[in-house]
Parts: C-alpha cells; structure tokens; sequence
C-alpha cells in the first residue's frame, strides 16, 4: 500500500545552478510540448507539397506515433477518474461532497451559460453567414441524425448503466427503424369532381443499441456513490478505501512516464491534420469570417470572462495561475481531447497550482465530461452561421432555445477530438435548421477543435482554482480532526457545523493543507489516518 505520493513530495535541494540553467530544466517538459506544435504545423505544411490529401496509407503510417500518444494517454483515463472520485468522495464524505458537488453544478452551468451568450453576441454582432453564400463552401462528409429528446433521454439513461463492465467499453443509444410504411388517403372536395390521391407514411420503432465508447458519465456517477459509501462504512471500509488510493498513485505515476512521450506524439498528430486537408488556403478564405467570430468568441471567454471570475473570486493573479498550466494548454491543442489531456492537468493543478488534492480528484474528472465552455460557445456560433447562411433570421425565443439546447448538449458531448458535431445536430434540429448544413463546417472543424478544446481545459481549471478557494476552511477543518485522532462521527459533526459561505470565502490566511488534503509537508501516512479513524 502506498503511503504518500512520491511526486508531490519536494524535491530536495541539489548543486545550485545558474538561474537560466534551472528555470529550462524545471520547464524542460512544457519546452519541448510547444516545440513539438511547432515543429508539427511546420511539418504538415511542409509534406502537404510532398504528398497529397488523398496519399492514404502514407498518412496512415505517419500518424501512428501520435496514435500511440493517444492510445497511452486514454488507456489511463478509466483508471484515473474511477479512483480520483472514489478516493476522492471516501476522504471527503458526504457532507463536505454534496456542498462541493453543488457548488461545482452552479459553476460549471454559469460558465457554460456565459460561453453561450458570448457566443450568440459575436454572431449576431458580426454576422459571418451573411457574407458567405452556401453553393460556394464545400460540403465535407455527411451530417448525423439525432432527436433533441431521445439525446436527453440517452444523457439520463447513460448515468445509470446496467452493467458496469460493458459501461467502460459501450453506450447505449436510441435508434431508428422503419418497421412498415403506412399508405394513407387524402380526400379533396371540389365543386366538380372528388380528387383522391395516397401517400405513404413511414412507421419508425425506436431500439436500444449499445455503440463504442466509455460511458463516462456512468462510471461517474457510480464511482461518486461508491466513495461516499466507503466514507460512511469507517473503518469497514478502509481496505477498499486504501486499494483506489493506491490505485490512484500508481496511475499518476504512469501519467508522469507517458507525458514525456507527449511532445514525439503530438508533432505526427498536429502535422498529420495539415496533410489531410484538402486545400488550406481556399478553406480560410471561404471560412475567414466564421474562424474570426468563433476565436474571436473563444479569446473572450478565456482572456476575460474566465480569468474575471477567477480573479474575483480569488482575489489571486489569473495570469500567473495560466502559466503554470501551459502544459496542459499545449497538449489539449495538440491532441484535441480534453480527456487525454486530464491526467496532465491534474497533474500541473496539483504541483504547479498547489489545488488542494480532493478538489482537483472531484473538479477535474467530472468537469472533463461535463463542462465544455468552448464546445457550448462553437455550438451556438455555427447554429447562428447556418441560420444565416440559408437567409433565415432566429426569433429572440429561437435564440434562447439556442442558447440553452447548446448548453445541455455541451454537457452530453465527449471529451474526444471532434464530438461536438454529434451534439450539434441537437442544437441545429432543436430550432429547426437543416442538419445536412453541417457538412459546411466540417472542412475547418478539425482547427477550431483545437482551440475549443483548450477553454475547455482551462474551463475547468479555473473551476478547480475558484472551489479550491471557496472550500480552503472546510478542508483545513478537516485535516486538523483527522490529524487530531477524531472518528468519523465526530468528522461528520464538524463539517456540519462549518458554514459554506462567510468561513469559506474568508480569505484571511495563505492555504496550507496538510493530513488528505495535500502530502507535501507533515501529512500523517494513510496507515495512521486509518487507524485513528
């Protein structure tokens, strides 16, 4: 059984070193990140006059080093967010969870909402489809088919899964299928003659069918309601509460091996996309105005809005909070994949930030599958670069449909390259539009994911830093009856008794952890907690 965690411990001081030296090698790792996008963008432009879009297998067998980045990093995504939120929830207990989980809830709807309404703003300030006519963009492949109820309906059925095994490779989905054809008949009346025509109607039976994927929000839900149970069993349910500690240690030890493989995996990624787009100029000439408004929406939310509630919250510097996590940002652009990159951000909110452990266990996994402020913000963006493209005008209550379906299917979108274009068939048939229009944006997607993918990110950084703030008296209350030999009763009453609002926001001393809210000084070993508990 693991004991600490040996990365969060300080490194001992060594030789000194010349300054410039020591600031490259304790940012050696983040060098090398945003090297390896370079060098990826300068590659892909570079092979795009060697080879062609359509050399297939050549680009096939050229991604396949960043394939293996990928498939490293999500190999460690289901051990990581089972055991963050189990052990997690077990340390936190239910009464310190529930006021944690409401206030990330409120969070992650506000930002989200705020996102939107950017969004939407930019769009109708600058009017992108107004100067852009439909025939003249190129459709790329073809648009998906979704119901706005059945994808709701999917959303709440998924976080309840009859089987948790088949949860972690498969999801269930509602489905169509035409069972008959109905002919009915159509009587007209007229002063001279009856004119009777038939039309047939198709009759569609929905099923359940299971399709690839981890059901994210499954496992989450399940490992929540474990590690609160755990907690309120005590000492019953110390062994199991030890094995997910353990298993979290070593899985983060793992993520501390593969990030260095992230810079060789990311340049044959980045580089691979440029390759693959058919003409690069023509697509940003087309595009440019809808790009401008969807980064322009995106700069906005992460260089104002995030960093505003940050620092109002806080009362802490938002740059300097940014730039400790300039890893994870150059990974989440470099992979597109919130999910591949959350065991890199836990790790730098951790030792880089210093967010309090249960706050970045519970913040971060959740927040990864449901706070998108990017993915909520592109998708109100392009359901407006539709409308207006095909000449219609949304009403104020089309907009606020707008607005909140792009929030609820945000929630729903995986944290994986590209899986906002499944949800914005939800949002696109929600007020109307024509889902066959999303192939007008397919073309450039693969670029905006990119950004999108890093407010995504940070999103839920800044999520993680504002609670970690908002609970600092909580878990101090915490670790002092855990360190001062106190049962899990007695634990219960003091959380109850702590007010989440004047003590918590106080902002009076520096946090300092220590005991399970953070292992770098003076932390009592996990055998000990134990047996006092």
């Amino acid at each position: 059984m693991l004991e600490e965690f040996d990365e969060f411990k300080p490194k001992p001081p060594g030789k000194k070193r010349n300054k410039c030296v020591q600031i490259l090698i304790d940012n050696l790792l983040i060098i090398l990140i945003v090297l390896g996008v370079a060098v990826g963008v300068g590659f892909g432009l570079g092979l795009r006059h060697v080879w062609s879009y359509d050399d297939y297998q050549k680009i096939f067998y050229w991604e396949f080093p960043g394939r293996i980045l990928l498939n490293m990093l999500k190999l460690l995504i289901l051990p990581l967010i089972v055991s963050s939120l189990i052990t997690g929830m077990a340390d936190l207990g239910s009464h310190a969870s529930g006021r944690l989980g409401a206030a990330a809830i409120i969070y992650y709807l506000t930002s989200m909402l705020t996102a939107v309404i950017i969004g939407i703003a930019m769009a109708l300030i600058i009017h992108p489809g107004r100067a852009t006519d439909s025939n003249s963009l190129k459709r790329t492949g073809s648009s998906l088919q979704a119901d706005p109820l059945d994808s709701l309906l999917d959303l709440i059925s998924q976080c309840f899964p009859e089987n948790l095994v088949t949860a972690c490779y498969q999801r269930v989905i509602t489905k169509y299928k035409i069972v008959k054809s109905d002919p009915r008949v159509n009587l007209t009346m007229s002063n001279l003659t009856n004119m009777t025509s038939t039309y047939t109607v198709d009759l569609r039976k929905p099923y359940l069918v299971a399709e690839d994927g981890t059901n994210v929000l499954g496992l989450i839900v399940f490992s929540i309601a474990m590690g609160i149970v755990i907690n309120n069993l005590g000492e019953e349910g110390l062994p199991l509460k030890n094995f997910f500690r353990s298993l979290n240690a070593v899985t983060m030890r793992l993520v501390h091996i593969v990030i260095w493989y992230t810079p060789i995996g990311i340049i044959f990624l980045v580089a691979s996309k440029f390759i693959q787009t058919d003409d690069i100029g023509q697509v940003l000439s087309s595009m440019g105005l809808y790009m401008a408004t969807v980064l322009g929406g995106l700069a906005i939310h992460g260089f104002i809005t995030l960093p505003i509630m940050y620092l109002v919250t806080t009362r802490k510097n938002p740059v300097t909070f940014a730039l400790k996590l300039t890893k994870a940002f150059a990974t989440a652009w470099g992979t597109a994949s919130s999910s591949a990159t959350m065991p890199l951000t836990m790790d730098c909110l951790v030792n880089k930030n210093k967010i309090n452990l249960n706050v970045v266990r519970f913040v971060i996994p959740v927040g990864t599958t449901v706070n998108m402020d990017g993915t909520a913000l592109y998708e109100a963006v392009a359901c407006l670069f539709i409308a207006q493209v095909n000449g219609l005008d949304l009403s104020a209550s089309d907009v606020i449909i707008v607005s909140l379906t792009a929030t609820a299917a945000a929630i729903g979108a995986a944290g994986v390259p590209q899986a906002g274009l499944v949800t914005m068939v939800i949002v696109l048939t929600a007020v109307g539009l024509p889902a066959d229009d999303i192939t007008l944006i397919l073309s450039i997607d693969w670029l905006l994911d990119r950004f999108r993918t890093v407010i995504n990110v940070w999103g839920d950084c800044v999520g993680a830093g504002i609670l970690d703030h908002l609970f600092r008296k909580t878990f101090e209350k915490l670790d002092k009856a855990s360190e001062g030999g106190r049962d899990t009763e007695q634990i219960k009453e003091i959380l109850d008794t702590s007010s989440t609002t004047k003590d918590d926001i106080s902002d009076e001393s520096p946090p300092s952890y220590s005991g399970i809210g953070n292992y770098n000084e003076g932390s009592v070993s996990e055998k000990d907690q134990g047996t006092r508990l």
